[in-house]
């Protein structure tokens, strides 16, 4: 009776799961509430404890980002990208998916690649570098960045889980796992990408293109960058010349001053919004030292015994709900356009879903402990990737890494795999996001590609961002895994 209960409770799990992902957005939320009222009123389980600390760190780190890109912080970020992927074009394929992965982790959001792919497109073409491998390693990075990111919501989710007793594994340690893991995992991929596709001299579809007079031949359009870039310098007002006037600055990349050479509008900025990032950016930095040196926090007693510095949420709520004061005076963004912000439709969009897909696994394996640790934990220490195939599993249904982190993480502590284990193959697992084109970013990036080596594919898996997602995601995992069986077992 117990086993029939046990498969009953676990169907409602996945077929809630399932609904949710088909609903999408606060859908996957809503579906984890319903499942979470049947497995208390028809099972007669007793609730499972709400998320309530991985929420109180979405709601302050999303205040602060939201408040952050109305002031046009994201606008200075995503100027100083452009610049970096214009300095360095024949290296493209791995500088573009770099700065924009440093980006995402520092600002907890992959929304900033959006602005960049039109650049990192024109860059590449231009350079004759097949557009579809940059494009696509820029893209499926950040399904494992904010597994990097001191402020993003998987890492919400995954240090509320891990900094608690028995497994004492803080935010400084995960990043430790989850930083390098991830480096190489692009530096890695990157390779492998540079092979993928045919180069465009020998595409021909591309050249049937160029043929009918729909695109112009890359070298045609690299001299004229190049001629644009030798005016703009000899008249002294070329890239990265322009200076300060007002409080508007723009970036003018290589093959854009002066001579018109593509139409890919110009990144443009304003002192508040780069002084609001900048001090964005301070507040990540204060919360990566304050975990990295808990003497810096203030310790209080605990039930009597001795003081124990306060815990990393409360750290990390209170020092961004003061970096979004701070923004208030530098920035001063129009306050009532941040509910309008993307970073904060996103934000509130994963907080629900959040919300309710934690509350159901919560209340499921509570009641459950046993056999999930008896039977779940047997197949775990077994095959111990069967919990890196059930997290990328679920990043690929849900589309939604922190859905996948509060869904399947608790499990894998549950079942006794080590916390350094887990997180390093958590890490790589998250880029199971993109295994399906049903991404915005995938849809983006395929139509700014006006060559069309990027595709979208018609049979689910033959997409042009499967093989540097795998791949990514493979290379990740087994880094990830090595660092946190060594160092943090």
């Amino acid at each position: 009776m117990d086993i029939l209960v046990f498969v009953l409770e676990a169907l409602v799990v996945l077929g809630c799961i399932i609904m949710g992902t088909r609903a999408g957005g606060v859908g996957v939320g809503l579906w984890g509430g319903v499942g979470t009222f049947l497995l208390v009123f028809v099972f007669r389980e007793a609730p499972g404890s709400p998320p309530s600390a991985a929420l109180a760190i979405i709601l302050a780190v999303v205040t602060a980002a939201a408040m952050m890109q109305a002031a046009g912080g994201i606008d200075w970020m995503v100027a100083v990208a452009a610049r970096v992927i214009q300095r360095h074009p024949k290296q493209i394929t791995l500088i573009a998916p770099l700065t924009a992965f440093a980006f995402s982790v520092g600002a907890g959001t992959s929304n900033i690649i959006y602005p960049l792919l039109p650049v990192i497109y024109d860059v590449s073409y231009k350079n004759g570098i097949r557009p579809s491998r940059p494009l696509t390693l820029t893209v499926v990075q950040s399904g494992i960045a904010l597994a990097a990111s001191p402020v993003s919501a998987a890492m919400a989710a995954m240090v509320t889980l891990t900094e608690v007793a028995p497994y004492n594994l803080g935010l400084t340690q995960i990043l430790a796992i989850t930083l390098p893991a991830c480096l190489v995992g692009i530096v890695v991929t990157s390779l492998v990408v540079n092979r993928l596709g045919k180069d465009l001299d020998d595409d021909p579809q591309v050249q049937a293109k160029i043929a009918a007079g729909e695109l112009a031949h890359w070298r045609s359009e690299g001299e004229k960058a190049t001629t644009a870039v030798a005016a703009s310098s000899s008249g002294g007002g070329g890239a990265g010349s322009s200076g300060t006037r007002g409080s508007v600055k723009t970036g003018e990349p290589a093959g854009t001053a002066g001579g018109g050479a593509t139409s890919i509008p110009q990144p443009t900025y304003t002192a508040r919004g780069r002084n609001s990032a900048l001090t964005f950016f301070a507040g990540v930095l204060a919360i990566v030292l304050l975990g990295l040196f808990p003497v810096l926090r203030p310790s209080f007693p605990v039930e009597g015994g001795d003081p124990v510095p306060i815990d990393m949420t409360t750290t990390i709520v209170m020092v961004m709900f003061v970096v979004g004061v701070l923004i208030l005076f530098i920035g001063r963004p129009d306050v009532k356009t941040v509910p309008d912000m993307s970073v904060f439709k996103a934000g509130m969009i994963s907080a629900i879903a959040l919300f309710g897909i934690a509350w159901l696994t919560a209340t499921f394996i509570s009641a459950h402990e046993e056999v999930i640790v008896d039977t779940i934990g047997g197949w775990v220490n077994n095959w111990v990737f069967i919990f890196a195939l059930a997290v990328f599993l679920v990043a690929a249904l849900t589309t939604s890494q922190s859905t996948a982190t509060r869904t399947i993480v608790p499990i894998g502590l549950a079942a006794g795999l080590a916390p350094g284990i887990v997180t390093g193959m958590w890490a790589g697992a998250l880029g199971g996001v993109y295994t399906l084109p049903a991404n915005g970013t995938q849809i983006a990036a395929a139509n700014f590609d006006l060559s069309g080596t990027t595709k979208l594919g018609t049979k689910l898996v033959d997409h042009s961002f499967f093989v540097p997602m795998l791949v990514l995601s493979v290379v990740t995992i087994l880094v990830g895994s090595l660092i946190g069986a060594i160092f943090f077992r």
